[in-house]
């Protein structure tokens, strides 16, 4: 009887001493929990240019070594280089610090570019909207979706590049966001290629200039 009743003392006495080590589960505490392997879940923080002796030079901040990945490339827009991770209209379609849509493209629209936006016009967007835009994709034709938009409709025309761009990141209705597959450079393309597919389908022959209209007959 007596080896039991130690027994139970030697018990409760390693309980209350691992419950006060351990803490009990639920309790809320502003001491850190005891960690046998801590993982490296915390470590000693440096603070930009404060003295290190680790490096040479005595300082924790360091240039990159040399060949370092940076986290994205620059795009270089009309109104400068532009990372992808930047709150800027680049990345989001938006003026920053407002709500409204950027009235025009500020991807530099040339020749290359509009091809680019032509070749991921055709991947992403045809399917549904048509090659030409004028919402007559196979997904209409099979009968997969009955009702797409036509581009060239004057809702569409009057939208800012913004808006449009905003459209293609989120999508809208049936149709899904581009904007986890399609990189924001690319997605400005297709916009621009499809101010171009607009100018083709309702532009007039007398809106271009003489030399133009002299090659178009040829």
């Amino acid at each position: 009887m007596r080896y039991l009743l130690y027994s139970i003392l030697v018990i409760v006495a390693i309980t209350a001493a691992a419950f006060t080590i351990v803490g009990i589960p639920g309790h809320l505490s502003r001491k850190p929990p005891l960690e046998v392997f801590p993982d490296m879940d915390r470590q000693a923080k440096l603070r930009p240019e404060k003295p290190f002796d680790f490096f040479t030079n005595g300082l924790s901040s360091q240039l990159p070594p040399a060949g370092t990945v940076v986290r994205s490339a620059p795009v270089h827009t009309a109104h400068g280089p532009v990372y992808e991770y930047q709150d800027v209209p680049f990345n989001t379609g938006r003026v920053t610090g407002a709500t409204n849509f950027v009235a025009l493209n500020p991807l530099v629209v040339d020749a290359k570019s509009l091809q680019r936006g032509r070749e991921q016009f055709d991947i992403y967007c045809a399917p549904c909207h048509g090659r030409l835009g004028d919402g007559n994709g196979i997904t209409k034709k099979i009968g997969a979706m009955p009702a797409v938009i036509n581009l060239h409709d004057q809702r569409i025309i009057d939208m800012t590049d913004g808006e449009i761009f905003n459209t293609i990141t989120h999508g809208k209705g049936l149709m899904g966001a581009y904007g986890p597959i399609v990189a924001a450079q690319d997605r400005w393309a297709i916009v621009a290629y499809t101010r171009a597919l607009e100018l083709s389908w309702l532009g007039s022959p007398d809106e271009l200039t003489a030399e133009q209209r002299a090659t178009l007959k040829k």
